[in-house]
């Protein structure tokens, strides 16, 4: 606290004395959270308002998964329960919630149908042991080795499965034993539907789909109810109040509940179905305990232990081992449920115990309401989530890396064969492109305005090096030449072969330039000191490089460049040189011993000329086809983006934008008058009316940074200052000042820690109080009350190379007693919701 009230006190002084009105200072302190949380005592509501969301998620889920199984029906609420007080209670990662899920759903039915309920039960007895046992040696994170195309490929596998089992239901029929069997007797059940059954999974599958996307205040205020309760609760009423005769659940007496036998049948089956739960749950499990991880990050608030993957994988086992004893599904962690618990706002394993215990209430208590669903609405509700298990993300992903065969056979080896022998041919294929890639490398060469290019595509390895040789061996003597290594990996034969022809070919008058180079090639003496070897998409000039300080050549007393260096910055000879004798443009200030001397004023054109050189050789090539794109669609960007003019906040670097992505207005300060104020500045005003009325943007963002040059001098200014252009335009701050050293007005803050000093609280309170500014504005005022419009906040920590985003909850239009709050944003960030 005492750093945030130092700093208000300091805004409070500097604002008394430019002459402005301020509040009372009594009313300024305020208690905000210290940078480890305080030890808590009891349960915290956010946990107790999180585990109800999970808890009201996990129930109709968990009754729809046993059924699609053949399970018992109380073998779901047995395995929900257990997974949340035991998973819960003893596993690695505190907000994972664990129970029956889709994933195992496949392996489950089919250990039922061959061995029997109570057989299959001692396999996830004996899965568990397995579980804790491998937790205990330590070699979770050896679970991560395995493709994501493999892990996609068996869900998507899984949720084929289970959709085409759960249609025979919904249309009022039995599901087969198989994919095969359930494809090929769908045209008989179509044949002969039960229109009772068919109406009630319309009822739910429409509420699924149309729930979420209710609009407007009434539509977040709805999605507080999971939609998966809306969908069966609306389908069981409907149901109950026409009367409809429907197969519905029948939960019998926990007197009756079976229990466990020994396995009966021949010890390799047996085996190989321990195995199978074994891997799938576990590696299901840690896969979304990491995955709660960069959701952990990406919300922010309250620090929360990472997880403990060996940890997490003993409290799978201890959780399979109790659920089996007493009659209840596997147990694994569920990523659906697990997401629900962290953005309720659950803040420790409370939350998951807590569902837990109200999974057991709910059994013991509610079996006469659990017993009104119909069996036809939670059939549609897992076969929605079967479908779901397709996830287009996910192809595109693979699609991306050019993993497609893997993923392809690992989802119709599961469909066709089964969850272990589908897993088994996705890594026995993940491993073959693995070796392909790595053995198959494609080497061109070409020749395009005297520059002769060898591109090599792929893994440079020594089986490569004959056809690199060859290729090598086209480039004449004395030739410029650009070598493109597009791969990320060089092995050392590979590398002295290209060393060695690199030096002989300079040797004998040649250029050589190396791009995409990650190897740590090391480059000739006479070269080193003006090659630059960062990638050809390079977005900014200033980088470190193996130049010379500052970008500029060296000389001697006679203009001539010294051997550290030549006169053009890819090591060819300058194009104004006479037999590899430059004239220079600096003076020499030594008598002949040669020193280096700055090159004169014409140095800036200089460097600005050799990034544009840069460009035209290295990055137009690659973007030219989307700037022709874009010349003859002309521009739809996505974005305003208003930020300060500052030369160390490059927008394109920090948000992975390319041409055409965002509309961008830079200002000293980051500013947006407001309009119709006396020496406005219309600019801006024109640039907002453009791009949300002409260009129709969905978002605007207003971007503040540290270190703001326009903020330190707004503190600095004195009443009554010299009215000079930037002060004039500086008075566009003064609401920002004020609102500082306002009490009354909600502090702007970064996550988990205060300002460092004064000039930072302004910043962030600055992109507040422009975003303020911006709603004033006629044309952004119609587009958000129309929802055609996102307003946010960001700031750029400069010397941290951090983004902070203001958090959507924090920053409502009213403003009203809550603190602003800028998160810090993690690697796999998204947006949060609008301001």
């Amino acid at each position: 606290m005492s750093a945030c009230v130092h700093t208000r006190c300091q805004a409070l002084g500097l604002a008394r004395a430019i002459g402005l009105h301020t509040a009372n200072p009594s009313r300024t302190k305020r208690n905000h959270p210290p940078h480890s949380p305080p030890r808590r005592r009891g349960i915290a509501g956010a946990d107790v308002s999180a585990a109800i969301a999970v808890f009201l998620i996990a129930l109709p889920l968990s009754l729809g998964i046993a059924l699609a199984t053949g399970a018992p029906l109380q073998a779901g609420l047995v395995a929900a329960a257990v997974g949340g007080l035991v998973a819960g209670r003893l596993g690695g990662c505190p907000l994972q919630v664990s129970g029956p899920a889709a994933g195992l759903t496949v392996v489950t039915a089919d250990l039922i149908h061959q061995y029997g309920w109570r057989t299959t039960c001692a396999i996830t007895v004996l899965a568990g042991l397995a579980q804790l046992g491998l937790g205990w040696l330590r070699v979770a994170r050896s679970a991560l080795a395995v493709s994501p195309a493999v892990v996609h490929g068996m869900l998507a596998g899984i949720g084929v499965t289970i959709a085409v089992a759960q249609l025979h239901i919904v249309l009022g029929g039995t599901p087969q034993s198989s994919v095969i069997d359930n494809a090929l007797a769908l045209p008989a059940q179509l044949a002969n539907l039960h229109p009772a059954a068919v109406s009630m999974s319309a009822l739910t599958l429409a509420v699924l789909m149309v729930w979420p996307r209710i609009p407007g205040r009434a539509g977040r205020v709805a999605r507080k109810i999971p939609a998966a309760l809306v969908a069966v609760a609306a389908a069981t009423a409907v149901a109950s109040v026409t009367g409809l005769r429907l197969a519905r659940v029948d939960l019998p007496s926990w007197s009756n509940h079976a229990l466990p036998q020994l396995p009966e049948g021949p010890v390799l089956g047996i085996a190989t179905a321990v195995l199978t739960i074994t891997l799938v749950a576990g590696v299901e499990s840690l896969l979304s305990a990491v995955a709660v991880d960069k959701l952990t990050a990406a919300r922010g608030g309250p620090p929360v232990p990472r997880s403990d993957l060996d940890r997490e994988l003993r409290g799978q086992g201890a959780a399979n081992i109790v659920s089996g004893a007493l009659g209840g599904l596997p147990v694994t962690g569920v990523a659906v449920r697990s997401a629900a618990n962290v953005h309720s706002g659950a803040v420790s394993r409370n939350s998951t115990m807590l569902h837990g215990v109200l999974v057991v209430v709910a059994a013991l208590l509610m079996v006469p309401i659990l017993d009104l669903i119909s069996l036809a609405s939670l059939a549609a509700l897992v076969m929605a989530v079967g479908i779901q298990m397709v996830s287009l993300h996910h192809i595109r992903t693979v699609t991306r890396h050019r993993e497609v065969p893997v993923y392809a056979v690992t989802t119709l080896g599961v469909v066709f064969l089964g969850v272990l022998e589908g897993v088994a041919l996705g890594v026995a294929v993940a491993v073959a492109v693995a070796l392909h890639r790595l053995a198959h490398t494609r080497i061109t060469h070409e020749e395009m305005e005297g520059v002769h290019h060898v591109h090599v595509r792929g893994q440079l390895t020594f089986l490569a090096v004959p056809r690199l040789s060859r290729a090598l061996h086209l480039v004449p003597q004395g030739a410029h030449v650009v070598v493109e290594l597009d791969g990320s990996f060089m092995d050392h034969a590979a590398y002295e072969s290209l060393q060695d022809w690199r030096a002989a070919h300079t040797g004998q008058g040649g250029a050589v330039e190396l791009t995409g180079c990650r190897t740590g090639l090391r480059t000739p003496e006479p070269t080193a000191s003006t090659e630059c070897r960062c990638r050809p998409w390079t977005p900014w000039r200033n980088h470190q490089c193996d130049m010379p300080s500052g970008g500029r050549a060296s000389v001697g007393t006679t203009g001539q460049p010294e051997p550290g260096g030549t006169g053009h910055p890819d090591g060819a000879p300058d194009p104004g040189a006479d037999n590899g004798t430059g004239t220079g443009t600096g003076t020499g200030t030594g008598t002949g011993t040669g020193t280096e001397a700055k090159v004169d004023a014409t140095s800036g054109s200089h460097e600005l000329a050799r990034g544009i050189s840069a460009f035209q050789r290295n990055t137009a090539p690659l973007v030219r086809s989307e700037l022709a794109r874009l010349a003859r669609e002309g521009q739809e960007p996505s974005q305003l983006f208003l930020t300060c003019a500052d030369s160390r906040l490059v927008t394109s670097m920090i948000t992975s934008s390319g041409p055409g992505d965002l509309f961008v207005v830079r200002n000293v300060g980051n500013l947006v008058p407001l309009p119709g104020e006396e020496s406005g500045d219309d600019s801006v005003a024109a640039a907002i009316e453009y791009a949300v009325d002409v260009l129709k943007v969905r978002s605007i963002t207003v971007c503040g940074h540290s270190g703001c040059g326009a903020m330190q001098a707004l503190l600095s200014s004195q009443p009554g200052g010299g009215r000079t252009p930037l002060a004039r335009w500086l008075r566009h701050g003064l609401p920002s000042l004020r609102r500082m050293a306002d009490g009354d007005r909600p502090w702007a803050r970064l996550a988990g820690r205060a300002a460092a000093d004064t000039v930072e609280q302004l910043c962030l309170t600055n992109v507040v109080q422009q975003l303020e500014h911006l709603r004033a504005h006629d044309s952004v005022a119609l587009a958000l009350e129309e929802g055609a419009l996102e307003l946010h906040g960001m700031y750029f920590h400069v010397g941290e190379a951090q983004a902070y985003l203001l958090g959507g909850a924090d920053a409502d239009a009213a403003g009203d007693e809550v603190d602003k709050v800028f998160k810090h944003v993690s690697g796999a960030e998204e947006l949060p919701s609008p301001v």
